[in-house]
């Protein structure tokens, strides 16, 4: 199943809602920059506390299970810019 941006922000929102504490930012390669707070997901770019940049297919690997967000790193499939303890946290809510 194909999913468009909008269902990703829609899905990102209801995981990071009350969830994260600061701010992080997910560069989806080419596509989009969705920022998620304690107040959830939006679509668009800011300045946060934690960037991971990956190409789109690595981030729906993360989301559903089948990519390890660690071994996403390790391969340098995902980039991380900031705060590693946060990039951390964030990798746990993102695989709720």
């Amino acid at each position: 199943m194909t999913h468009t941006i909008e269902d990703i922000v829609a899905l990102l929102d209801s995981k990071a809602r009350g969830n994260i504490r600061g701010s992080a930012k997910l560069v989806f390669t080419d596509l989009a920059t969705i920022i998620l707070t304690e107040d959830g997901a939006t679509l668009g770019d800011a300045d946060a506390d934690v960037t991971l940049s990956a190409a789109p297919e690595v981030f729906a690997a993360i989301l559903d299970g089948s990519q390890n967000p660690m071994m996403a790193v390790m391969k340098g499939k995902l980039k991380v810019d900031g705060s590693n303890t946060r990039a951390l946290k964030v990798s746990d809510i993102l695989t709720r």
